[in-house]
């Protein structure tokens, strides 16, 4: 009886070795100070991660897994996108884990807004002269004198 009591207490402390991490001794990897700066200093630097700031300065991100990106916005300026490379060293018993950004420190070149675009005008329609408007006006009316013969003569309407 003895033995089926030390061999179940045995198996149930296997077993719960199964479960059992190196990884739970791990601390959490400390936050990555990423340095942000701009030309002209100033603009917004938001981090696809989250947090932000306006240059320059220093933002406090966890360790980025994957690659990730910052947007620099500024009034009067057009907003940059900087892609910014992870790279992950793995650690082993002698030596930790290490992680490096490129670039570092992350930094944009703001370019100046072009005016904002005029609205489209209406094409302007010139006015057709009043001679070719009207060819009735090229005949003589009995209402009205005949020219005298200092002016000169209107111009005949073409024939069709």
């Amino acid at each position: 009886m003895r033995r089926i009591i030390v061999i179940a207490a045995a198996g149930l402390s296997l077993a719960g070795c199964s479960s059992f991490s190196l990884d739970s001794f791990k601390s959490a990897p400390p936050p990555m100070p990423v340095q942000l700066e701009s030309n002209p200093p100033g603009a917004d630097a938001v981090t696809s991660l989250g947090p932000g700031c306006k240059t320059p300065c220093t933002v406090s991100i966890p360790a980025p897994e994957t690659n990730f990106s910052v947007t620099f916005n500024m009034p009067k300026f057009q907003p940059t996108t900087v892609p910014v490379t992870v790279t992950r060293v793995p650690g082993d018993f002698t030596t930790p884990a290490t992680t490096t950004l490129d670039p570092s420190p992350v930094f944009a070149e703001l370019q100046p807004a072009g005016p904002p675009p005029r609205a489209a005008k209406k094409p302007i329609r010139k006015r057709k002269p009043a001679a070719a408007a009207a060819p009735a006006a090229a005949a003589p009316d009995a209402a009205f004198p005949a020219p005298s013969a200092a002016a000169p003569a209107p111009a005949a309407a073409p024939s069709r």
